[in-house]
C-alpha cells in the first residue's frame, strides 16, 4: 500500500469515528451508547489497518485493541483518540523511517557476514547471501511503492520471482533501466551458486557484485 493510500485510509476511519458518536443515546443509569452496527465497522476496520500498517506488537495497534471492544461512547471516542495519534506518527514519516532503519541495520549484517565469506575466500555461500539481501531488498522496494509482490498462479497466490519483482520496480520508474540490466546479472550470479555452477564464476566477481548491491542498497532505501 502506498504511502498516500495509508493517509487516505486513516483519514477515512477518524471521520467513521465522528460519524459513530453522532449516533449517541444515553440510557438513563446506564451511560451514552453508540450504534453497534458502525462501531463494529469502527472496530473491525482500524484493527485492520492499524495490524497491517504497525503490526500487532506496535503499541498503538495493542491499545486501540485493549481499549474499545464496546459501543459505550467514551471507547469510540478513546479509538479515534489512537487514530489521531497514528495518523500524526504517518504524517511525521516516523512510521517509514523506523522500518526503514530497522531493514537497513539487518541488511548491514548480512553483507558484513558475506564480506567476511570473501575475506576468508568462500566466493559460493557469500555469494548466495549477497544475492538473498538484494532479493529481500527489491521486495521490500516493491511493498513501498505499493507493488504486489505475488502473483496468481491456478487460483493460489504466489512469491514473484525476483526477476519480475526487478521489472516491475524498473517499469515503475523506481530505478533505471541501466539498474535493472545491473540487477539481473547479480540476481544471475547468485543462482549459479545457489544452484552449484561454482566454475561460472570468480571471487572477484562475487567481490564486484558485494560491492554494487552494497552501494545499489543505499542508493535506494
Amino acid at each position: 500500500m502506498k504511502i498516500e493510500d495509508i493517509k487516505t485510509r486513516v483519514d477515512e476511519l477518524i471521520s467513521l469515528a465522528g460519524t459513530v458518536l453522532e449516533t449517541s443515546y444515553r440510557i438513563e443509569g446506564f451511560g451514552t451508547y453508540v450504534s453497534s452496527e458502525l462501531f463494529g465497522r469502527f472496530r473491525s476496520g482500524s484493527l485492520s489497518f492499524l495490524r497491517s500498517t504497525f503490526g500487532i506488537d506496535h503499541p498503538i495497534y495493542t491499545e486501540f485493541d485493549k481499549k474499545v471492544n464496546t459501543q459505550d461512547k467514551s471507547e469510540t471516542e478513546t479509538g479515534r483518540g489512537i487514530l489521531i495519534a497514528a495518523k500524526i506518527e504517518i504524517d511525521g514519516g516516523w512510521l517509514f523511517t523506523v522500518k526503514s532503519l530497522v531493514s537497513a541495520e539487518i541488511f548491514s549484517d548480512f553483507l558484513e557476514m558475506a564480506e567476511h565469506l570473501l575475506q576468508e575466500s568462500y566466493k559460493d555461500p557469500a555469494a548466495v547471501m549477497t544475492g538473498s539481501v538484494l532479493e529481500e531488498h527489491l521486495r521490500q522496494l516493491c511493498n513501498r511503492e505499493g507493488i504486489p509482490v505475488e502473483v496468481e498462479k491456478a487460483g493460489r497466490l504466489s512469491p514473484k520471482k525476483a526477476d519480475l519483482l526487478n521489472a516491475d520496480l524498473a517499469n515503475a520508474a523506481v530505478y533505471n533501466k541501466l539498474d535493472q540490466k545491473t540487477v539481473t546479472s547479480w540476481l544471475d550470479l547468485r543462482n549459479k551458486a545457489a544452484h552449484g555452477r561454482y566454475t561460472e564464476y570468480t571471487k572477484e566477481q562475487v567481490a564486484l557484485m558485494y560491492q554494487g548491491v552494497a552501494n545499489f542498497i543505499s542508493r535506494t532505501t
